[in-house]
Parts: C-alpha cells; structure tokens; sequence
C-alpha cells in the first residue's frame, strides 16, 4: 500500500494529539527480563538459541513509518525527499486509474496508431526512463552538436568547463539522517538532548552522582604537567588543527594529542556501525557510528551474558571488537555541523547508557534505576571539546526508559596550553573512569551468572542422588506393586508396616 502524501509547515509543527502518549510504538523488548527461578534438571543442556537478526534501515533516507510516527515534521533535505517520494507514487497511482480498457474493435488500429503518436506508453513498466526526458535530452543533444559545429572547437571547451565546474544542487546529501527530523524522533522516544525543556518549563534532572563524576575528572595528572607538555607541544597540537580539514584528518592527527596513551588498543575503535545493537527506539532509525568509542574485550564477560544482551552490549557482528561501550567521541571537521554532532553524541550515549544499565540489572525480575551516569560522550570541533553525561531513568509515562544528556564542561583546547591541559586531564580522566565502571558492571554480571549457575548444578545433583535412592530401593515384587495400584487408599509406609491396622484386617480376612 501506497503511503499518503506528507505535509510539511516551514519551522512549523503537527499540533500533537493530547490523548497521545509520548512513546508511541510499541516496545521491541520488554524491559521486564523473565529469568525462570526453577532451573533445569537434565544431564545436558539444550542447544543455544540463534541469534536474531537486527534489521536497520540500509539507506540515509529514513523509512515511511519514520516519517507516519513524528509528531512533528520539520523541513529539512529528507523531509523534502520524502514528500516527492510521496508526490510522486501519488502521481503514478492516479495514473494507472485513469487507464481505460481497450474495445476489441479499436485494435484493428492500434497498429497505425502506434506510429503516429510515437509508440506505445512504457510508462507503468518498472524502470524504464520517462520518454518526455529522453525526448528533451535528444533534442538538447542535437542543438549541443551544432552550436558546437558552428562556434568551433574553443566553446565546445569552454562549455564542457563549466559543466565541470557547476555548482551541485540542494538535493545533495548535507547532514544524512542526523537532522531535525531524527532529533524530534529521540524526543518523542524519550531520547532527550542537552539542555533540553519539557513543554511545562520543567528541565531533566542531573545525574545523582554529578559532583562526583566532576571531582574525579578533574584530578591531576602527571602526563599533562608542563614538564612532560610544553608549549611547544600545544604550538604543534594549534598547527595540526589548523590544517585539519576534514572529519578523517581530525581524527587521525587533532585527537591522538588529546588522547595520548590509549592503554589496551582492543578495547579503542571508530568508525564502525552498530549494526548489531537492537533498536533503541523503532526499526526505521539508522544505527550509531561514533568516531570513537572504548569499551571491553569480549572474553572479559561470560559468553552465556553476551548470548543473552547480544542486542544490547555487542555493537557490531564482528566479535573481536570491544563490547559495552560507554565512552564515545565524535570528531567534526571546521566545515561540519555541531548541532548534528551533538545529535549523534545525544544517541550514541543513550546506545551505551542502555548497554552497561543492562549489565548493571542482569538477573533481576525487574529493572532498576539509580539515576547514576556511567556513560560519557564527547564533542571535538573547531578546536572546542565538550564532554556530557547519559544515564536512564524510569519514565512516569511509559514503559520504556527515558535518557538524558547533560553537558560536563566545555573547553577552547587551542586557546592556550593551560586551557588544553585542563580539557585533556578531563578527557583522559573520563576515559579511565568510564572503564573503571564498565568493568564494575561486568565482573556484577559474571557474578550473578556464576551463583544462577552454582544453584542450578546443585538442583541437577540433588536430583541425580534422588533418582539413585530410588532405583536401589525398588525391591517391591510385582504381586504388591499390583496390590497398591488398586489400594489406592493406603499409603506405601502403611502397606509396608506389619502391626498396620489394614494390613492386619487383610490377613484376618484371608
């Protein structure tokens, strides 16, 4: 079925339904984790489960039901897109209406027809070019050949210069799937950004830990005293972002001097899709790729873990790549875009705030919420770095978390050599504290899984000890087996008992 036609208001808004609910589509996974209290009792345990696949949308352009669930539609490049898209299958449905059956006496000259009126309509065939273009390129080919005939080979140059050098037109992507439209998406999901205002004036609450997450950033540290980086150090950082153009060359020669050492290079990567993440909102939202992002070795949490919250701590198919992230950076070069920078941080944070939560409440009936963070993002663009907390919270209003974004501080790194070594003690400082949490939340989860483990082993023994007793003891005769299956009011101790009163009463009887 054919989409209907998508209306679009310059800067303007869909009034939203009030008997609406905020979160409108349904959750893909409950939050609720159902893990079953009695364990199993067989020798050997069944196969594991396959993994499912997790569908995202392969192309920038957002899916239809992207754009049928906003509550507000912004105009942007992919809102416009999508409104010719839509435009246009309106247009080729109303022309297959109009189409008109064929008499049976009016195909005597259908063949003569044909000729004159240029041949038939290929128009419906899936395709095939629209003849009215090919008829305009024809035509601008013929008149092309013959100016270029009579005015010589010098203008045919000169005209296919400035063919090369034509400006492209505004249908050209520009921010990708990071606009307007994919920050009113998170919102109406319960994806918040920074500084973001409720419609009744309130704001998001910080983190609990805020001053804590503060105090610990910024303490010293001996590899940024000026002793070990000088101004001579900061002279080169200023001259290396200066000719940084583009969003490649920031990352490989402007944030390596931020970083300095990384520690273990398997847990550093960038670059790389999430493909392999559920969707944190809908299905019809690309995955995340941050620039940057550190997490775990995969072999640090039991495999049985990673099998169960694949969706939600391995980002991508490829199983060698770090786990549970909860440090990311995003890098732009001069001529990119800081709002969508912050779009992409305020996602990526929420992709990891989800993950480590998830470690966090491993085993547990219900969720939980502390209303801690222990995610961290980052901006770098234009010699400025900002850096923000994620952390979940339970939603009054649905059944799914809400995410906040809340920015730390920020810092002109190529303003001097003090500012730049106070904004790399934070950046550094944060990196070291965000894995300090990731590998708390994983050795809680190997624990939880290890005592589940530990109790289901002792079941199964207890049960095996069981069956024992029970096979030695089977010296019955078939005779009284028989008897108690059609005694059914007396109990084995009591068959088994001479001084019973009814087994007394049987043999008087006999």
């Amino acid at each position: 079925m054919l989409s209907p036609p998508l209306e679009l208001k310059h800067d303007d808004l869909r009034p939203r339904d009030p008997n609406r609910p905020m979160h409108t589509n349904q959750s893909i996974r409950s939050r609720k984790r159902h893990h079953s209290e009695q364990f199993s009792l067989e020798a050997s345990p069944g196969p594991a489960q396959k993994k499912q696949k997790v569908d995202h949308p392969s192309d920038s352009q957002p899916p239809p039901a992207f754009w049928d669930n906003l509550s507000q539609v912004w105009l942007t490049h992919n809102a416009l897109r999508e409104l010719d898209r839509r435009n246009s299958e309106a247009s080729v449905r109303q022309q297959i209406r109009s189409v008109k059956p064929v008499a049976g006496n009016e195909l005597q000259s259908v063949p003569r027809r044909f000729p004159r009126q240029g041949g038939p309509d290929l128009s419906d065939l899936r395709g095939y070019p629209d003849p009215r273009m090919n008829s305009r390129r024809s035509k601008y080919r013929v008149q092309k050949q013959s100016l270029s005939v009579s005015r010589g080979s010098s203008t045919s140059r000169a005209s296919s210069t400035s063919r090369s050098t034509k400006r492209p037109s505004s249908s050209t992507k520009s921010s990708g799937p990071y606009d307007r439209d994919f920050q009113q998406h998170l919102v109406d999901h319960g994806i918040y950004p920074v500084a973001y205002e409720y419609p009744d004036g309130r704001m998001p609450p910080k983190p609990n830990n805020w001053n804590d997450i503060k105090e610990r950033l910024a303490r010293y540290r001996p590899s940024l005293s000026p002793s070990r980086f000088t101004d001579e150090a900061h002279e080169k950082f200023v001259r290396a972002d200066a000719h940084a153009f583009k969003e490649k060359q920031i990352t490989e020669s402007v944030i390596p001097v931020i970083e300095g050492d990384n520690g273990d290079a398997r847990c550093v990567a960038g670059g790389v899709p999430f493909n392999n993440l559920g969707p944190l909102t809908d299905v019809t939202l690309a995955p995340g790729n941050p620039d940057r992002y550190y997490g775990a070795r995969p072999e640090q949490l039991d495999r049985r873990i990673r099998d169960e919250l694949f969706a939600e701590v391995i980002p991508s198919k490829q199983d060698d790549l770090p786990m549970a992230p909860n440090f990311f950076l995003e890098a732009k070069g001069p001529d990119g875009s800081a709002s969508v920078a912050k779009r992409q941080a305020c996602y990526d944070g929420a992709l990891g705030a989800r993950g480590i939560h998830s470690l966090q409440t491993y085993g547990e009936d219900e969720p939980t919420y502390d209303n801690d963070a222990y995610t961290l993002t980052s901006i770098y663009h234009n010699g400025q770095l900002q850096m923000f907390t994620s952390h979940p919270s339970n939603s009054a209003t649905s059944d799914r978390p809400e995410y906040y974004m809340t920015q730390l501080r920020s810092f002109a790194l190529t303003d001097n050599v003090d500012t730049f070594r106070e904004g790399a003690t934070w950046y550094r400082n944060g990196r070291d504290w965000a894995k300090e949490q990731r590998d708390e939340a994983i050795r809680q989860a190997n624990e939880r899984s290890s005592n589940k483990q530990g109790v289901s082993s002792t079941l199964n023994a207890s049960f095996d000890t069981v069956c024992e007793i029970s096979s030695n003891d089977s010296v019955i005769s078939t005779t009284e087996r028989s008897y108690f299956s059609f005694n059914a009011t007396d109990t084995p101790e009591e068959s088994f008992r001479s001084d019973s009163p009814k087994r007394s009463q049987r043999k008087l009887d006999n």
